[in-house]
């Protein structure tokens, strides 16, 4: 059995950090700003994580600052709510296997965000329980987001709903007012959404879905990344219904997890478990429903 290394460095250019290890891959999380995961990999490989994303929104509440990497927001999106800067340091401990990341009070909302974060000794997963807390003087309506902001270059699949609802709709298909639905970046499968994201556009896209199956996954490089959190049937999800979401400008893409909104009482918390799994040598010649099928099947689906 391996063991999980944690240990405080120096990263980039994001000063003083946790790194969490084990013998194939590491992850890395902020300790100047917060909580941010600004890398997850393998050792001595790429960054699967954007890190060096310039986009940035000013309020009298600070200037937030996109970075990239893992962060935690809550929905529905509104400014200056979603952008509280997260600029100040944020305190951690250890614990088994991993670390618990707390920032201060968000002025102005006052919510706390919390995450616990940890990877597994001898697999290449990271559990994250991701933790809002109101401490406001009266509820506060809201959904736990968790935003993984990824380097572009390479294709997102995201499965569509496959559930059996007679006369009804089963799937839904949420696009903003700026997003084309004939955008050549996508491809509109029978049981996938594909993006690709390695042609040089900046024209944004972005598009949400019921995601009852609970994954979605980018490959890259020949690492697949495969990220998940369970769907919760019969529940008010935000953005019409969408559990999943996704966007990219083309310099980054964002896949973006939503839990069910959730009227959070005085001291009332919220959270959203996810994991994240990495596997390398995956290639896919060409993007074809029996090509992803085989994938899925293989390495999403499949029990370890």
């Amino acid at each position: 059995m391996n063991n999980v290394k944690i240990s405080e460095i120096t990263y980039s250019h994001f000063g003083k950090c946790v790194e969490i290890s084990n013998s194939e891959v590491n992850l890395v999380v902020t300790l100047e700003f917060g909580p941010r995961i600004i890398r997850f990999g393998f050792i001595g490989g790429q960054n699967e994580f954007c890190e060096n994303a310039d986009i940035s929104v000013d309020s009298k509440y600070g200037k937030w600052m996109i970075r990239g990497g893992h962060r935690l927001w809550h929905s529905p999106e509104n400014v200056p709510r979603t952008y509280i800067a997260d600029n100040n340091p944020v305190k951690y401990e250890i614990i088994e296997n991993g670390i618990h990341v707390t920032q201060e009070i968000e002025p102005w909302t006052q919510i706390q965000k919390e995450m616990y974060i940890t990877l597994e000794p001898d697999r290449n997963k990271v559990n994250i329980v991701h933790k809002l807390t109101n401490f406001n003087a009266w509820p506060v309506e809201l959904s736990t987001w968790t935003v993984t902001v990824m380097e572009p270059g390479g294709k997102e699949i995201i499965p569509l709903s496959k559930s059996s609802t007679g006369s009804l709709p089963n799937r839904s298909i949420v696009l903003w007012p700026y997003s084309r639905i004939n955008d050549e970046r996508v491809s509109w499968l029978d049981k996938y959404v594909v993006l690709d994201i390695r042609p040089a556009k900046d024209e944004s896209f972005k598009m949400g879905t019921n995601n009852d199956e609970g994954w979605a996954a980018y490959i890259r490089n020949g690492s697949l990344f495969i990220k998940r959190s369970e769907y919760i049937s019969g529940m008010n999800y935000p953005d019409s219904g969408s559990s999943y979401e996704t966007y990219t400008n083309g310099k980054l893409v964002e896949m973006e997890m939503l839990s069910p909104l959730e009227k959070l009482e005085i001291e009332g918390s919220s959270t959203l478990i996810e994991t994240w799994e990495l596997k390398k040598g995956i290639t896919i010649d060409e993007f074809t429903e029996e090509n992803i099928d085989n994938l899925v099947s293989k390495y999403i689906l499949c029990k370890d």
